[in-house]
Order: structure tokens, then C-alpha cells, then sequence
């Protein structure tokens, strides 16, 4: 028996956290609404009124509501122009959907590396990238920590590329007084069900740029024209569109997220004050401008020389069983089987047949990822954030507990 609750002594934190998505009332209201109104679906109120709050919480002057956050971003590339050939530099740390959209437009994702301290794309490491077929740039807010969008800015700009905001986890970060969305050429929001603003699922592309925002509504809407006829389709467009109970809940989590944001923003910035005290952890750090963080994720870098020599994985186990809900996090994007495996379409019905993608992925190495991926970081959900400053103080001390203990997790 042992004093850490992986080796038989009692959990620091034996109560629970705060469920997602809230049990609220609201919700059940806002359906209701739809239901009464007899309009599910196209020409409803909800998403009249969805789109003129997001433009408020993205400072963002158009909106499109769609149905995913994957479909957001492949929206705004298709908007772009980016098309067969076309190369979109892009972070391995990072959700699949910001690589997977680049192929879905039969362009090729090209993985360039992070910084150590924000995990958030490296503008050095995208100029060093840049070939004569790059075509933009994806900038992930990773966490909802908004990436150093000035620095990235500087690269496109010095070679004529786009650059598109990955905001999947990011709703009303802010970056040198603005929040993000629409300070790249275009946005991308998700309202999958971990994230803080959620309807189940649901995207919106953001832009401040109306060919862009016409071009991008077009896709989403059959091919329709903004300001054309109900038959009048001038693309090859598809049916990507948000239904009026997705607007409706996504609605409703508007209304509830300023003050959630509120306790995120105050539990993280406790829980950051106490890792102050704890040598080998620290937070995911700030860009530089970066003003706010959503706080979709609290990253946490990890050293094991501060404890111990005890890897990444064992000090996660040991925090999981004090009560802890911690995860290890991703695998670098380039080393999933879709990318490792080549592109074959007998093997994926949902292969681009005009793919032309000829890097040999096997052999792409971005250090600073690998070693956040395998030993270098662990994340809470947002959810955590959500409980009291007691909540918080659990997680350091549970830290701390491990690592006065850490002889008992070595082998």
C-alpha cells in the first residue's frame, strides 16, 4: 500500500465534476420554439438570429451556418480557390478535420511543426515550408489559445497565401483586441459536442471578405446565389445546412457562455498561479497578442525531470486515479493510417479519386510535436473548468501529492 491512489492509497478528489452539456432548461425552450414555429429547416428564424449574434461573438462580418466543423473549413478552402495540387500547410497537433479538409478539396496537407510553449503553429517553421504550390495557410487556435496570427500573417503575406483560422476550440478567444474568426482571410467554428458553445454538431465559416462569404454560402446551399432564385445554381454546390434545432441550441449556449467563459477564464487562471509553485508543470503559454483563451482545452506542458524522470504516460495514469479527468492528448496527424498508408481509394470509399498528393508522409518529422505528443503535454476539458476554486486546488494538490510520492511510480 502506497500513499497514491494508483498504489492503494485514497483519491485527492473523490467527488464529481461538472457534466457536458449542462442540464439547462433553456435548451428544451429554444426547441421548443422551433417545433411551435412548423419551419425546421430552410427560411427559419433560428438561423437568421444565429448568424447575426456570431458575427457579435467573431467579429466577423458574414456568417455561414453549416454541419460540421470539418465542413466549415473545407468551405472556406473551396472559397479560396484551393483546389487538385494546390499545398495547405497545416500543424500535426491538432484534430484530424484540419488535415482531412485540405484532402477533401483534393489539395495536399504539408505539416509543419509547433512551439513548444503555445503548441500553436510555428510561423519560422511555416516560411520554411512554403513551396510555389502552397496555397494557404491553417492556423489552428489549439486549445482556444489563438495562435500567433501577426507572424503568420507576415508569411502569407510575403508569399501571396491565404490564411484560414482553425477556430473549432476557440469561440471568443481574442487576439490583440479582436476576437478571432475573421482576422485571417477566413474561419472555421465547431459546435461538436465537447465544445463550449455545442448543438451535438454544427459549424460556422466566418470571413469579412463578401466574395469570400458568397462564394462559401454557395457551396454550403446547392449552388444557390445569395441573392439569386430558389432554382438558380451557378456550382457545383452541396446540402450543408445547420437545421433550425442546431441553431436553436447553438443559440441557447450562446446565451449561457458569457458567464461559463467567465468561471473558465478565473478556475484556469487559479489553477495557473498554483502550477507557478510546481517545478516540470506548467500551462500552455500565451502568443504573443494573444489576449484570451477559450479554454476548450487546459493544456498542461509536462517535464519529467521535475519528477523524477517519470514519463508522461505513468504521471497521467498516477493523476487519472486521484480523480483527475486528464488525457495524453493527440498523435502527430502525419503518423495516422490514412496518411501512413497511402491514399488508396479501394480502401476508403471516401478517397478523392483526383487526389494528387506525392509526399511520402513516412518520412515528415516535426520534433517539438512528437515530443508534445509522446511526453511533453496532458489536457483537461473544458468541462473541468466549470467546477469551483476547490476543484482547482484539487488538481494542484494532487500534483504535488505525486510528486512528494514520485518513488512509488517508479518500476
Amino acid at each position: 500500500m502506497g500513499k497514491l491512489a494508483i498504489t492503494g492509497g485514497e483519491a485527492v478528489h473523490t467527488t464529481g465534476w461538472p457534466s457536458w452539456p449542462p442540464q439547462d432548461p433553456g435548451y428544451l425552450e429554444k426547441l421548443k420554439a422551433v417545433l411551435d414555429s412548423g419551419v425546421w429547416g430552410v427560411g427559419g428564424p433560428m438561423n437568421a438570429a444565429l448568424s447575426e449574434e456570431f458575427k457579435r461573438l467573431s467579429d466577423a462580418e458574414y456568417v455561414v451556418p453549416n454541419t460540421s466543423g470539418t465542413i466549415a473549413l473545407e468551405l472556406a478552402l473551396r472559397a479560396l480557390e484551393v483546389g487538385a495540387g494546390d499545398e495547405v500547410i497545416v500543424p500535426p497537433y491538432t484534430f484530424i478535420a484540419t488535415a482531412s479538409a485540405v484532402i477533401a478539396v483534393n489539395a495536399i496537407p504539408i505539416f509543419a511543426d509547433i512551439k513548444p510553449d503555445t503548441l500553436c503553429l510555428d510561423a519560422d517553421a511555416v516560411a520554411a515550408a512554403v513551396t510555389p504550390q502552397t496555397k494557404a495557410v491553417i492556423g489552428v487556435h489549439i486549445g482556444g489559445m489563438p495562435a500567433d496570427l501577426q507572424a503568420l500573417q507576415a508569411v502569407c503575406d510575403r508569399h501571396g497565401l491565404a490564411l484560414i483560422e482553425d477556430c473549432a476550440q476557440a469561440h471568443g478567444a481574442e487576439y490583440r483586441g479582436r476576437k478571432v474568426g475573421a482576422i485571417g482571410n477566413a474561419g472555421a467554428f465547431s459546435f461538436q459536442s465537447s465544445k463550449n458553445i455545442t448543438a451535438g454538431e454544427g459549424g460556422i465559416t466566418t470571413t469579412n471578405d463578401r466574395a469570400l462569404y458568397g462564394k462559401a454560402w454557395s457551396y454550403m446551399n446547392v449552388g444557390r446565389v445569395p441573392d439569386g432564385g430558389w432554382y438558380d445554381h451557378r456550382v457545383m454546390g452541396m446540402n450543408l445546412r445547420l437545421t433550425e434545432f442546431q441553431a436553436a441550441l447553438i443559440l441557447r449556449g450562446m446565451e449561457t457562455w458569457p458567464e461559463q467563459a467567465a468561471l473558465r477564464d478565473a478556475n484556469a487562471a487559479h489553477l495557473r498561479a498554483r502550477l507557478d509553485e510546481i517545478e516540470g508543470l506548467d500551462a500552455q503559454a500565451f502568443s504573443p497578442g494573444g489576449e484570451r483563451c477559450a479554454y476548450h482545452l487546459f493544456i498542461f506542458r509536462y517535464d519529467r525531470n521535475g519528477f523524477g524522470g517519470v514519463s508522461r504516460d505513468r504521471f497521467v495514469e498516477a493523476l487519472a486515479a486521484e480523480g483527475i479527468p486528464v488525457g495524453r492528448g493527440y498523435n502527430p496527424l502525419y503518423r495516422e493510417g490514412m496518411f501512413t498508408q497511402g491514399w488508396d481509394p479501394t480502401r476508403c470509399p471516401f478517397s478523392c479519386p483526383n487526389y494528387k498528393g506525392t509526399v511520402d508522409y513516412t518520412q515528415v518529422h516535426c520534433p517539438v510535436t512528437e515530443h508534445i505528443c509522446t511526453d511533453g503535454s496532458f489536457w483537461m476539458g473544458q468541462s473541468t473548468l466549470l467546477g469551483t476554486t476547490r476543484d482547482m486546488d484539487d488538481v494542484a494538490d494532487a500534483v504535488l501529492k505525486i510528486r512528494n510520492n514520485i518513488d512509488e511510480l517508479k518500476d
